[in-house]
This record gives structure tokens, C-alpha cells and sequence, in this order.
């Protein structure tokens, strides 16, 4: 059902946005096709929301029809799972556990869906959704009749924290995937988990609402040869998948650790998560986004790229 005036915030990890001029929740393809046919008939165009976990919604909102694929089929094809775009990473998880079935233990504790991971290849400790997808099945919405698309691994032109959906932005929805797992000993996977859970817990801010790392991790080639062989700072290269110097770090160093604008602060605990403290708004996330590349930028030389996405 077609929704008006739908108010962004309630589903957004965030807690921040404006409003919807029309909203649909979407349970499969038939239904994704038709809310763009009466976008088309309506004259606005069409933005695709997953688990709103990574999207930062603008204040003022959007002016269009936002479309929340939210499809949740889980099917077991042997050590392999075929999964919809709307089930969450978590729910995810688990039932590959109740399978015991191995491969996720790294995604523990990460929000929004599998169809968001796939399109911003998501990872973690070192491994990412491009380890795991064997094939991915997604809509192009881009001409007068939507069409079926069926890629293989290598045709998703994965990279770090990208993929052929990201690239495209807004061309293609996804529908589903086929996830290639393997079998495990159910005790083990979920030690690994609850180690990654834990580790989260400990080392990022969430007992407030964020989108998670604000800014990509930036490949040790962008920086210097002598900054890089300094002890400091071999000490924090980090493998996400390959060696990086972590952005938290940077952020760290350019002395911007718990700095606020009006409800949003650079957290101290991690400062690459910048978190809503306060009902914040996105103009303030904003602000502290545009200090954090400008002060960085000043002491390194290094321009941040953003691991978040704009809705707006």
C-alpha cells in the first residue's frame, strides 16, 4: 500500500530524516513493478531504501516515491542458502546457524539487510560480502520496461565497500542472492560470533544510534613512504581486506574526538561513527562530515571518502 508523508526517521538506524512524499514496502518483484508504474503515472522519481543502516536522510526529506524492497525468503540449497534482499543481516545469521552452516560468523552484530551488504559489499575482520555471494539476481529499473538481471561473482564487480549496484546507483533494485557457505560445527560458529558480537560492543559506541564507519578506511598506496614505515604507524595498518590505515585513527590524531554539533558528536570511543546523541538532524551530521575531511585533509594531505550513503 501506497503510503503519503511517510515519516523516514521510524525506519531509518539513524533516527533521522524527513519525510516520504510517497513510501511502499515491497514483498516482491510484482510488487516493486508496479509501485514504479504508479511512479511513473505520478511523475516522481523512485529512490530504494534497504535497512536504512548506512543512509544518512536528509531533513527535508524526499520528494518522490521511496520504495522498501522487503523481501525474505531463506532457502537451503545444500552447504548454499538463496536469500531475498529484505532479510537482515542478523536474521541471517541465524538461521544459516540453525543450519549449521558457516560463512557469516564476521557479520555478527551488523545492521540493515543482505541487499544493502551486497550493494556496499559490507565486511568485516578482514572478510567481505564478495567472499560469499556466488550469483545475484536484481531488477534494472533504468529503461521502460524493468528487466530481470542475473550476475555471477566476478559480474558484481565487487570492490572494497563497492559493487556494480553502487556504481549504477539507482539503475538496479536487488532481488536476491545466492550465498556459497559451508558446513561447520555449530559450537564453533557460534563462539566466533559472540567473540565478534563482543567485540563490537567494546569497541564501538552502540549504545547510541549511528550509521557505523562514517568513512572508508584509506589504502596505505595514498599515503607517503616514509609515513608509513614510521613504527606509530605500522603499529595501526590494519588488513579490511588489504592494508589499510584506519580512519578512526586519522580522525584521532586531527584531534576531533568527541566534538559535537547540536545532537550529533564525533564519538569518543570510535571517532569514525558519529552518532545521533541528542535528535540530532542529517545538517548536523553534516557539518561534523564537511570538519572531519577539511581537518584530516589539513594533517595528512588524505581526502576521507565516505562509507555512507545521502538520501535526499
Amino acid at each position: 500500500m501506497f503510503q503519503k508523508n511517510f515519516p523516514l526517521k521510524t525506519i531509518s538506524h539513524y533516527k533521522i530524516g524527513g519525510e516520504a512524499k510517497y513510501f511502499f514496502e515491497a514483498k516482491n518483484a510484482e510488487e516493486i513493478i508496479k509501485a514504479i508504474e504508479k511512479a511513473r503515472q505520478l511523475g516522481v522519481s523512485v529512490f530504494v531504501l534497504a535497512g536504512a543502516s548506512n543512509v544518512l536522510i536528509d531533513d527535508s526529506g524526499v520528494n518522490g516515491l521511496v520504495i522498501k524492497p522487503d523481501i525474505k525468503s531463506f532457502e537451503i540449497l545444500g552447504p548454499k542458502v538463496r536469500v531475498g534482499v529484505g532479510i537482515s543481516m542478523n536474521q541471517l545469521l541465524n538461521d544459516s546457524m540453525a543450519e549449521n552452516l558457516s560463512g557469516l560468523e564476521w557479520s555478527a552484530g551488523i545492521p540493515g539487510t543482505i541487499g544493502g551488504a551486497i550493494y556496499g559489499n559490507a565486511g568485516a575482520f578482514g572478510k567481505e560480502m564478495k567472499d560469499i555471494v556466488e550469483s545475484v539476481i536484481s531488477l534494472d529499473i533504468s529503461g521502460g520496461n524493468p528487466k530481470v538481471i542475473r550476475r555471477e561473482n566476478k559480474e558484481c564487480d565487487f570492490n572494497y565497500r563497492s559493487s556494480i549496484f553502487k556504481k549504477q546507483k539507482g539503475r538496479e533494485i536487488i532481488l536476491e542472492a545466492v550465498l556459497r557457505l559451508a558446513e561447520g560445527d555449530i559450537q564453533k560458529i557460534k563462539e566466533e560470533a559472540k567473540k565478534n558480537i563482543n567485540y563490537r560492543f567494546e569497541k564501538h559506541p552502540m549504545e547510541h544510534p549511528s550509521l557505523g564507519s562514517t568513512f572508508k578506511n584509506v589504502p596505505v598506496e595514498r599515503f607517503d613512504r616514509g609515513f608509513i614505515e614510521k613504527p606509530e604507524i605500522k603499529k595501526v595498518i590494519k588488513i579490511d581486506p588489504f592494508p589499510m590505515i584506519p580512519a578512526a585513527y586519522l580522525i584521532a590524531e586531527a584531534g576531533l574526538k568527541g566534538i559535537s554539533s547540536d545532537g550529533a558528536m564525533i564519538s569518543p570511543k570510535h571517532p569514525n561513527f558519529i552518532v545521533n546523541v541528542l535528535e540530532a538532524g542529517a545538517s548536523d551530521v553534516k557539518k561534523l562530515i564537511d570538519l572531519i575531511k577539511n581537518e584530516v585533509n589539513k594533517k595528512f594531505g588524505i581526502e576521507l571518502e565516505e562509507d555512507i550513503e545521502y538520501l535526499s
